[in-house]
């Protein structure tokens, strides 16, 4: 059963691979079948950049359209998400930059279930319980608004989206020592702004 979860992401990544050389046989259908996997997904990164619903659900078709037209030089030498992901990132930086803007903080959306590696913050459900994990919530949310914008994707993409340490690499275009630097300073910042948080937890179920 371990196996389950990869044999389920080599099938997916196999379909990827189908769906993208149908594409370049001049298949448009095939390419509505990718944007209808992985809209979803890309319009959840470029929320990280962007606020705004409509703007949202621009950029996300112009991260598609650009993939389009760059699809018949794409060799497969990554996975056809690591590669549409960079795409979207750079998408939306650039519409920030186009407009004058800064991206905003970070409005990841943390919440039970939704951080399995290592940030799994499920605790029972007694009013005080919600309360203190409402509280922890909130401090992650304010610890990723106020990370540099390289740690909080880095962090971000290996703990809510399931990169490898290699895939982060080649999305943010840096070597794999960086990344792991990125990600250990970055959950470092994160564990620093918690430990008060979980420590008095600790304290308060021992009384």
């Amino acid at each position: 059963m371990a196996d389950a979860p990869n044999q389920r992401s080599n099938n997916s990544a196999n379909i990827d691979v189908e769906l993208v050389r149908r594409v370049q046989q001049g298949d448009k259908g095939a390419f509505d079948l990718l944007v209808r996997k992985y809209q979803q997904r890309v319009g959840k990164l470029v929320s990280r950049f962007i606020a705004d619903r409509s703007e949202v659900e621009d950029v996300t078709q112009e991260a598609f359209i650009k993939a389009y037209r760059a699809l018949p030089n794409f060799r497969g030498d990554s996975a056809f998400y690591t590669w549409l992901y960079r795409i979207a990132t750079n998408t939306a930086k650039n519409y920030l930059v186009a407009a004058g803007r800064r991206p905003p903080r970070s409005d990841v959306d943390i919440t039970t279930g939704a951080t399995e590696q290592g940030f799994e913050l499920e605790g029972d459900q007694s009013p005080e319980g919600e309360m203190a994990s409402e509280e922890i919530h909130r401090v992650i949310r304010q610890a990723l608004e106020q990370m540099p914008e390289e740690l909080r994707l880095a962090l971000t993409m290996c703990e809510f989206d399931g990169f490898s340490y290699d895939e982060i690499a080649e999305v943010m275009e840096c070597p794999i020592g960086t990344v792991r630097s990125r990600i250990f300073r970055a959950r470092q910042s994160l564990d620093k702004k918690l430990r008060p948080l979980i420590s008095t937890n600790e304290v308060e179920e021992a009384v």
